[in-house]
């Protein structure tokens, strides 16, 4: 218990490059998951759900009338739907938090799941992976929970932008992005999370070692750095061990 108070999923939060426990961002992964859950049945209630109510204990009016489909046009008396995104606008918040906080040795003690991953992920052999990588990913994932928030604040953020530039360069009394872009990053973002907590499949990764191989960043020798000195000595002194046995008998 000791241990994961003071390394959280670090091998040693104190070397360089860091190294972190793997299975612990699975787990972390897996709990996280919740977020793009929630999210994507809101958005498919905004984008497929209706936008208005029918009042209760109304009675429906036959025109007469039909459209051009030769579908009946009824009289109702109904309510165009309002959203309220304050809760949608929390949990995002709260989403972003998450993938920032994990990306720093400093930060991730101020996360919650950190320490619930670590703490489920102690009687596990430990499985190390350079924390670059997976900081990568999590950059990926915060920039789509930030085009989430824009989606659900339209107001607040054209009002950032128009106030920064002096100059009414986006709408505030309606939503300019369509909804599909958040729908579509939901899904994409909860593929990643699956693959990542199910299959253990990093895609943020994956793309990663990609832009390395083009050179566009620089990756310190992964092998060179995560040497298991404990599993060498150890090997070692078994090897020792069965060396001596035949001697002393």
């Amino acid at each position: 218990m000791h241990s994961v108070f003071k390394n959280l999923w670090f091998r040693d939060p104190k070397e360089k490059p860091t190294f972190i426990n793997d299975n612990a961002v699975k787990i972390r992964a897996g709990m996280l998951l919740i977020i793009p859950i929630y999210m994507t049945y809101t958005l498919i209630d905004v984008v497929f759900g209706s936008s208005w109510s029918v009042l209760e204990n109304t009675t429906m009016i036959d025109t007469l009338e039909t459209d051009w489909n030769w579908h009946t046009i009824y009289q109702v008396q109904a309510t165009q739907r309002v959203y309220d995104y304050t809760i949608q606008t929390w949990v995002l918040f709260y989403g972003l938090f998450e993938m920032i906080a994990g990306m720093f040795v400093t930060t991730s003690r101020l996360s919650p799941t950190i320490y619930i991953a670590s703490f489920l992920a102690k009687t596990q052999k430990p499985n190390w992976k350079p924390l670059v990588p997976k900081r990568f990913a999590w950059t990926i994932g915060a920039s789509f929970i930030t085009v989430c928030l824009v989606f659900f604040n339209p107001d607040v953020f054209a009002n950032w932008v128009n106030t920064l530039f002096s100059s009414k360069l986006l709408p505030t009394t309606e939503n300019y992005m369509s909804n599909w872009i958040p729908l579509i990053l939901v899904w994409v973002c909860f593929g990643f999370m699956w693959l990542e907590a199910i299959l253990g499949f990093c895609v943020g990764c994956k793309v990663h070692a990609l832009l390395v191989k083009v050179g566009i960043f620089k990756e310190e020798c992964e092998a060179c750095n995560n040497i298991d000195w404990d599993e060498i000595a150890r090997k070692h002194a078994e090897r020792q061990a069965q060396e001596t046995a035949p001697t002393n008998s």
